[in-house]
């Protein structure tokens, strides 16, 4: 410890402004303290000091998942670190935000926290009134923002949800219409089939008949267009050929059943040529029922799985910290925003199922994915690869969101998450996005978020620590 000099302190730009009285009392309620190579303090430490280097060098450092993270080195005289929001008091944390250290002896003067707060509010009341209304003003508006992309991203959402389960609530309205006409309709022919010249025998043999055409219903493979339309024109001219009326309406649901020529010809071999159209309209009537019950099974299925999905996505009746597997929360993102991909954006999901479990804020982590899977389909705009990868790094856990488009411009990928920054039209975005997707993963997770760019290759990356606890 060295003798503090006024004159000396008055060299120093923040204090060149200051008379021989105040420079006195600076001197008498602080000291001159010199430090060999090493830290000074950490962050997250109790913030019980300020700092103002006199000569040296110091490195001012920021924790980023596992690693410190540089982001100043400086030897200019008089820049300050430490306690410097002291005066805001018990309002904000009283911890270091960053780390400092210095590379060579260097001295500093140094003040208690609680003797400049005192000094700032007897020297400089009126600028101490300006800088809290500065900082808890931007705060607030940074508040009111992050509060105003939720909602917007919220809305944009139950917009998209809403589409997607009007579709297929609106599929099972119409089958179930469709459906109660046809066992009107299945009503009336077994009334016809009962008057009509049809023996016990002749019966038994189309009941099983009806089980084997709706068996096959369930185990119908899958053709693509074009080998659909040739065997419906296969089956088309076989009905045809038998002299039964519409047979080209027909045709469809029998090929949607998996029933081809070669079936149709063994019911016609099992039954009298007398009863072979009736026959063939009933069976047709059970593929029809079965297809539009297989309908509305797999309607309000997708409807299960989006109110399932929304409920995933939400968090809603779950604690804000559990452990989860991040590959649900994923999934119940993509398939909230599934909507805005369109047919010319193709998803990849390449995740390693081996990965554990995690201790995570779940909800939050949701709209992590929510605004670098949106981002990333804007970017492509309407037509690219969207791979949405996870696989172990290290001690930590990565998610890797990756589309095809242009790529960040190198002269602005130091600034994608810096608050307010957008590189949208005005009314597009807030700005917000990034920002507070980089303060729920390393503030919030203490890991790590970056991106990689290059124009074909965009890539974000979230690195979450395995071991994390629930912040206290």
């Amino acid at each position: 410890m060295t003798v503090c000099d006024p004159e000396e302190l008055k060299s120093l730009f923040l204090f060149e402004k200051l008379d021989d009285d105040q420079l006195a009392a600076l001197c008498e309620q602080g000291d001159m303290e010199t430090f060999e190579p090493g830290t000074v303090y950490r962050e997250g430490d109790t913030a019980t000091c300020f700092y103002v280097l006199v000569s040296g060098t110091v490195v001012l450092s920021r924790r980023s998942g596992e690693e410190d993270v540089e982001v100043e080195r400086t030897s200019q005289p008089g820049v300050y670190a430490g306690a410097w929001h002291a005066y805001l008091g018990d309002r904000v944390p009283q911890v270091y935000n960053n780390s400092l250290r210095v590379t060579a002896p260097s001295r500093f003067y140094v003040l208690d926290a609680d003797k400049l707060s005192l000094l700032m509010r007897e020297w400089f009341p009126m600028a101490l009134h300006l800088l809290e209304g500065l900082f808890f003003g931007i705060q607030n508006t940074q508040q009111a923002v992050s509060q105003r992309e939720r909602l917007l991203a919220l809305g944009s959402l139950s917009a998209g949800l809403t589409h997607e389960l009007n579709n297929p609530a609106a599929a099972a309205v119409r089958a179930t219409a469709t459906l109660r006409e046809r066992v009107a309709g299945m009503r009336s022919k077994l009334g016809m089939i009962a008057a009509g010249p049809y023996d016990r025998v002749d019966l038994e043999t189309l009941v099983r008949l009806q089980e084997d055409a709706a068996d096959r219903v369930g185990k119908a493979p899958e053709l693509s267009p074009l080998e659909t339309g040739d065997a419906e024109d296969a089956v088309g001219d076989w009905l045809d050929g038998q002299g039964i009326d519409g047979g080209w309406d027909i045709a469809p649901n029998f090929v949607a059943a998996g029933i081809d020529v070669e079936w149709l010809t063994r019911v016609k071999e099992s039954v009298p040529a007398a009863v072979l159209e009736g026959a063939v309209r009933w069976l047709n009537y059970t593929v029809e029922t079965e297809l539009l019950m297989n309908e509305i099974a797999d309607s309000t299925t997708r409807v299960s799985t989006l109110v399932g999905a929304a409920k995933q996505y939400s968090q809603m009746d779950r604690a804000p910290f559990q452990t989860v597997d991040v590959h649900e929360l994923l999934k119940s993102t993509i398939i909230m925003l599934h909507n805005k991909f369109g047919d010319g954006i193709t998803l990849v999901k390449d995740f390693d199922r081996t990965l554990p479990k995690i201790g995570v804020y779940a909800a939050e982590l949701n709209q992590v994915w929510t605004n670098m899977i949106d981002n990333a389909v804007q970017a492509m705009a309407g037509h690219g690869t969207l791979t949405v990868r996870t696989a172990r790094d290290g001690d930590s856990l990565l998610v890797e969101i990756a589309d095809t488009g242009p790529g960040i411009p190198a002269e602005i990928r130091s600034r994608i998450f810096e608050p307010f920054f957008t590189t949208k039209a005005v009314g597009e975005g807030t700005g917000l996005g990034l920002d507070i997707s980089w303060r729920i993963v390393v503030n919030r997770h203490h890991g790590d978020l970056r991106v990689l760019s290059e124009p074909g290759n965009t890539r974000f990356q979230v690195r979450l620590p395995f071991e994390h606890q629930e912040d206290s």
